[in-house]
This record gives structure tokens, sequence and C-alpha cells, in this order.
């Protein structure tokens, strides 16, 4: 072939025989995942059986196109193409059981005729991206659904963005597909017109390529040269070359399945050396290729991954119906409902199949479609509700179909590494979210947890740890949803080792070094031990050690604290030695006993509230600490015990920081009511600002502490605090108003009402703040051993003793 060799001939009419040696290819535009397009594809294929089948697609994948073959392979699925030196920069090609171009492969591997894809490579995709500052290619990486740098609002982007949804606009149509079922496979579908459609869609796309060819005219330097059409320009010449190239090997015929956007151009006649100009000095990079799992929910998102499809399921139902696909449809909605408890009979369906059908005829369609069977739906199975038809929408018009590919696909060493942990702990990736409980007793249980915390630590988010119902240590919970992108991240960690132990344990290590933060340090040693990396820890605790004996914020000191005294008793839960950790927290715990009366000087209401919260984490963590046995930690107690009243007594400690130390103290029982309500009565002098009172009573009652039962039960407080709200001045009142509705606001609606009903009584019902609430209905001076035995059988129900048991052995359970 010469330089002046054309790539087609003619016009845009007759499609040509693709058996003819030397005859036109044969051009089958489409509309990519379109069960339309797909069976209208698969028709045109047996009736012409062309001696080569090209695909719009990377040409790095051709390699891959026989394991569309294997048994294991179950579409939804995409090629993914990652650059090897970078594999976050990647780019997806999304296929789905009703997508045409799967649907041609499939036909080539049936019938043994080659299979190539024609598009621009990969190599050249992702450099080109780079090179624009971009990283992952962020779409479907075909771009025929996608439009270039333009004017808004401008017919001819309009028309780039959807060729389709165009010509269906202009026939008065609102969805694409339904138009073209309508208009291509409902009508005319005899066992000549198999080529029909293509050449009526031919026309059509020349003449929506020559408006955008005018508008483009017309915009004049706006749109002169965008990135999109000169990408398109370049994609369309390397596509020619390649359909020349397969004419001349091919005498049987050529058959090209691209995106209907394309057929003019690759019927364009342009000479070799044009195409060849146009792909010259293209930037390129190094790729690798492979199969990965795909979503329906990722095929019908228009951004990130996805493909822009707003019913993957029901493309696929319609797809695979053979008859009646309106019906079947209902019938499985009714399923649906029904194992949602919602009443749907068959009359129910039967009524919905006549409502759809009859929407169809006022519509002017010839068959309904989702819409109609949308209607139907929601009038004679939701009673005119959208809440069920929200939960129809999700599950089956969209749905969580997740795809599968062969165990030989290429994959990184770290791919197969996670497969392999996978099947050994039953642990199979699931695009529907799956609540998943723990026990790390069970040693199942805990190499899962043991997977899941190293691939969060290699930025892996397959799983989201999430309270369990369990308060006790060997529990955990975790709500799992397999992503396609985390596929790209898989293999973007590869770069840390072979196995997701190795890879862990590496990207641990480093991430220590860069740590900006001492609780960044302490929060990865925590990961560490949650995930059982012991050749992470001993460096990462050189690192923390390293950085704690710098570090004299307080704050920091504090903040640091809780990670490493989780991380202990985590440690005690999967049998880790964590004699350095609890070193460095005992040195961690002196040091802030030493440092926090001092810091708490001086601070302002947003410092002071930082604080206070600080007091609760380290109270908290010492707590814990004191639960471990070890050497010279019993004394930690006594120490900080000494710290709070310090904090307590100290006029230059702000008031919400004094008030909590003060009810940190009494909850522990290191401070007496009497001496307790002395204390408040001090605070709540009128010798004491408001402003500062209003404080103390944050800390003491407010914070998520329980604040609330405490009024409750202890009148004496109550009558404090009462006695002190209404003696405020109304000039101060405005100003502690906001921080009490704060307090108040956070107790449960019954502690409110609660208090509403004794503060309603007034003092003189309460009685005096000496009396302890004695005279008040519920409350007395000492202990009714007759109301209070009335709780026993309750309390032999919950803890299972059916047989009533002694005094003792019902002690004995409670304690």
């Amino acid at each position: 072939m010469t330089g002046t060799d054309r790539a087609g001939g003619g016009g845009p009419g007759g499609q040509g025989g693709a058996g003819e040696p030397g005859g036109r290819p044969l051009l089958l535009g489409v509309r990519h995942h379109g069960p339309g397009s797909a069976r209208a594809v698969r028709a045109a294929l047996e009736a012409t059986r062309p001696g080569v089948v090209l695909i719009e697609g990377p040409p790095e994948a051709d390699a891959l196109i026989p394991l569309a073959a294997d048994e294991d392979m179950r579409p939804p699925v995409a090629l993914l193409a990652h650059a090897v030196d970078e594999p976050g920069r990647s780019a997806f090609w999304p296929l789905a059981e009703f997508s045409p171009e799967w649907v041609a492969v499939r036909w080539a591997l049936e019938h043994d005729v080659p299979a190539r894809f024609i598009d621009l490579p990969a190599a050249h995709t992702l450099a080109w991206r780079a090179a624009d500052g971009h990283g992952d290619v962020d779409a479907d990486a075909r771009g025929d659904d996608q439009a270039p740098p333009g004017r808004p609002g401008t017919a001819p982007a309009d028309v780039r963005r959807d060729p389709l949804a165009a010509l269906a606009a202009a026939a008065g149509h609102d969805d694409p597909e339904r138009w073209w079922e309508d208009v291509i496979e409902h009508r005319g579908r005899g066992a000549g017109d198999a080529l029909a459609p293509f050449t009526a869609l031919e026309e059509a796309m020349t003449a929506l390529r020559e408006t955008e060819e005018d508008g483009e005219a017309e915009g004049g330097e706006d749109r002169e040269g965008g990135d999109g059409d000169v990408r398109d320009l370049v994609r369309e010449a390397h596509m020619r070359l390649q359909v020349r190239s397969a004419r001349r090997e091919f005498a049987e015929g050529v058959a090209v399945v691209c995106g209907a956007w394309h057929v003019p151009a690759l019927r364009r006649r342009a000479t070799v050396a044009a195409d060849r100009a146009l792909l010259k000095g293209l930037p390129r990079t190094k790729v690798d290729m492979t199969w990965v799992p795909w979503t329906h929910r990722r095929l019908s998102r228009a951004g990130g991954y996805g493909a822009g499809i707003e019913s993957p399921g029901w493309y696929g139902h319609l797809f695979a119906a053979v008859d009646r696909p309106v019906e079947r449809w209902l019938t499985k909605v009714a399923g649906l409902l029904r194992a949602e408890d919602r009443i749907v009979s068959p009359a129910h369906v039967i009524e919905a199949t006549r409502l759809a059908e009859t929407l169809a005829v006022i519509r002017g369609r010839p068959l309904p479609g989702l819409t109609e069977a949308t209607d139907a739906v929601r009038a004679v199975m939701c009673d005119g509700s959208d809440v069920p038809l929200a939960l129809v929408h999700d599950r089956l018009v969209v749905g969580d179909v997740l795809g599968e590919v062969p165990a030989g696909a290429p994959a990184v060493p770290l791919q197969r590494d996670l497969t392999r942990a996978q099947r050994r702990l039953r642990l199979r990736p699931e695009a529907p979210v799956r609540e998943l409980e723990l026990d790390l007793r069970k040693e199942t249980d805990a190499g899962r947890s043991r997977l899941l915390h190293r691939l969060r630590l290699l930025g892996v988010g397959w799983g989201e740890a999430v309270a369990s119902r369990s308060t006790g240590t060997f529990r955990e919970a975790w709500r799992l949803r397999w992503e396609p992108e985390l596929s790209v991240r898989v293999a973007e960690a590869g770069v840390w080792g072979t196995t997701v132990l190795s890879a862990a344990t590496a990207r641990a290590q480093a991430d220590a070094v860069t740590a900006r933060g001492l609780a960044e340090v302490t929060a990865l040693a925590e990961r560490c031990l949650l995930a059982e990396l012991p050749d992470a820890l001993a460096p990462v605790m050189r690192i923390l050690a390293d950085r704690a004996a710098l570090d004299t914020d307080v704050g920091h000191l504090a903040q640091a604290l809780p990670a490493l005294v989780r991380s202990l008793r985590y440690g005690d839960v999967r049998g880790t030695d964590t004699g350095a950790l609890a070193e460095v927290a005992e040195g961690l715990a002196e040091r802030v006993f030493v440092g926090l009366p001092a810091a708490c000087a001086a601070l302002d209401a947003d410092a002071a509230e930082e604080m206070r919260r600080h007091v609760d984490a380290v109270h908290t963590a010492v707590g814990l600490l004191g639960d471990a046995p070890a050497p010279g930690r019993g004394d930690l107690h006594s120490r900080w015990r000494a710290v709070l009243h310090t904090l307590s007594a100290r006029d230059t400690v702000p008031g919400v920081v004094r008030g909590r130390a003060v009810r940190l103290l009494l909850d522990d029982g290191e401070l007496a009511p009497d001496e307790a309500a002395r204390l408040m009565g001090l605070v709540l002098s009128p010798a004491t600002p408001p402003a500062d009172a209003a404080a103390w009573i944050e800390g003491f009652v407010g914070g998520g502490s329980g604040g609330g039962m405490l009024l409750l039960h202890d009148e004496r407080l109550l009558a404090l605090v009462d006695a002190w709200l209404t003696g405020v001045p109304a000039d101060a009142f405005t100003h502690v108003l906001p921080l009490l509705r704060r307090t108040f606001s956070a107790y449960e609606p019954g502690v409110r009402r609660g208090l509403g009903e004794l503060v309603r009584r007034g003092p003189e019902a309460r009685g005096s703040v000496t009396t302890a609430g004695s005279g008040v209905p519920g409350f007395a001076a000492g202990l009714d051993p007759v109301r209070a035995d009335a709780v026993l059988p309750v309390v032999r129900l919950l803890l299972g003793r059916h047989p009533a048991p002694d005094d003792g052995d019902l002690a004995g359970a409670n304690t």
C-alpha cells in the first residue's frame, strides 16, 4: 500500500461485503454499554462472518483477549492499564455482558476469528495524561462519552458528549438507549436487515460531525485545537492505520466495532502519511495491563472510574431476557419487595404489566421500557410511594453485581498474595456492603483482622473499622465493600513488597520516618500492633522514643498517650510483647503529670476546651494502664489523682478544666460528695464571675460525661446549680446562656424531662442541700430492701440464671 492509499471509499451509505477481498471494512458504530447495540453487533457479525474483528480498545490488551473465553471470567470486568513506574497512573476500559465490545470479543473467540484492539495504545494515553498534569484517567478511557473542553452550552459540545443522545433529542426522546431500542431494534428486524441499523447510524453520525465542524469554525479560537478534539484526531488516525493493516492481512474481510462517533472519521479518506504525522512524537510510558473485576454500581457513575450508565441492572436484564422482558422484570421487582416484607401478589405483577403496556401505547413507544415499568411499579406495587421504589432502583436498576476474572490473569505479586489470603481466610471480595464481626480469639477471625489492618496501612481501604456491638477488646467490627479502583491501590502498593506482610512492614517503617508529629507515630505504633507487624514495630518504637524525648508540648504528649495505652491492650489480646510500649507509655504519663498543671494556666476558651479533652483522654489512659500488671505501674493512679487535686484547686486553671478534675475525682471515689458540693458552692458564689462559673459547670456535668444523671440523683448538686442560675444578674445571663444551653442540650430527652420535673417542684419540695433529698418521692435516707429485692428477677433473667439463686450466688454473679 502506498502513501496515497485511502482508509475507506465511497460515501457513508452501503457497508459493502465484509467477506469481499479488498472490500471496504464493515464499520459497526455502537453506543458503549448498550444492549441494543450489543445485539445488533452480534447479528451483524453472524450475517457477515468477517475474517478479523477490530475493536476500539488499547492494543496492549490483545494478549489478554483469550482470557475472555475462560469459564471463570464473568463480566462486568475491565481492562486495567497502569504505568509500571507509577501504578497510581492508570486507566480502565469497563466491559459488561451487554457491552458491544464484549459481545464482539466473545463472538470472535467462539468462531476462531482473530480479534484485536485498535485504539491509541495505553502507553500514549497514560503518558499524555501525565504530561497534562493529571494522574488517574478519571473516566471510561475510551473517551467516547466524554466532552472535550469547550464553551458550555454550545451545541457541538453537547453533540460530542453523547451523539446518540443528540439524535434521540432531535426525535423527541429523552433516553438515548430507549431511542435506539424503539427506532432501530423494534422496527424492521428482518433477517436481511442486520446491517441496516449501522448504515442509518453512520449517515446520522456523518451529519452530526459536519454540524460540530461547522460549530468549531463558528467558534473561532475558543474551540480551535481543543485538547479533546486533538486526541480524537490522533486516536482516529491510529485506528485508520490499524484498519489498513488488517485489510492487507485478511482477505476475508474486516469488521470494526467502535463508538458511533468515530465511524465517519474511519470512513474518511486520509493518506497514510497524514495519519502517521499525527502520531509522530507522542509521549510514551511503559505500561502493564490485566483484567480486573468491575461492578454494575461503578458502571452507573459518570464520574470517577464510572461509565455513565444510569441503569446497568436494567440493561443486563434486557440483554439476557429471551422473551417477555417487562413481565420478567416486574417478577424480579415483586420478588425483591416480598423479600422486604411488602405484600405483592401475582395479581400485582399482572396489573403492573398491563399498566406498563398501556403507558407505552399512550407514549407512542413500540414496547414498554424502564420508564413505563418504573411508573407501573410505583403505582401498583408501591402504593405511589418513592421509598420502596428507591430500593428497587438501588438493588435492581443499578445492582451490586461484581464480576470475576480467572486466576491466570496477569497481576502484580502483591495482588496474587492478597488473592491467596482472601481464599485462605474465606474473605471474598463483594460489591455490596457487608458487616463483619470478628472474634479475635479465633484464628481465622484474627487472620482476617490482620489482613484488613495491613491493607489499611497500605492505603487499600477494603474495610472500615466500625464500633462493635461488644465492648471487649476481643471483638472487632468491620464494614467491607470492594470497589474496582482498589485494584489500582493494590498495584500502587506493590512498590512496597511482593506480599501483604512485607509491603505493610516496609510502608509502616517509611511512614514512621516521615511522620510529622508524635501523635502520628503513636497512632502508627498502634496500627502496627493491630496488623501484627513485629519487624516494623521495633523501628517505629525507636522513633517514638526519640520523638517523645524531644517533644515538650504537653498537648502533644497527652494526644499520644491514649494510642499507646490502647496498643498495650491490643498486644495483650494478640499475645504480642509490649514491653517497649509500656516503658514509653509510662515515660509519657510521667511527663504529662509534671507538665499538665503549668500547661493549664492562662488559656482562652478554645484552648481550655481542648485541654479538657486532653485531661479526659489521659484519665482514661491511666485507668487502662492500671489494669495491666507491671512493676512500678501501680503508682500511676496515685500520682494522677494528685494532679487532678492540683487542677481542681488552682484558680489559674480554667473553669472547664477545674470542673472536670472535680468530676473525675468524684467518679473515682477520691472525693466525697460533700466535698464536691462544697467546691461547687464556692465556684457558684457571687464572688465568681458568671462566665467562669458556667465554664466550671460545663466541665463538671458536660462533655457527655453522664452529668445529667448525676444531677438527677444528687439533688444537692442540682439545688446548687438551680440557686446559682436564678441569681445570675440579667446583664450576665445572656453571656452564660449559650454555654449552659450547650451543656444541657447534650443530655438525653428523658434526663432533661426528669431535671425539668425536679426544678418544677421547687426548692421546698426537693428539700435543702443538707437533707440529700429526704422527703422527695422516690428518694429516702436509707436503703429500702423490699424495693431493692424487686429487681432480682430481672437480674436473674439478664444473667441467664433461671433457678432463683441465694443472695451470695447473685452477688458473686454481679461481681
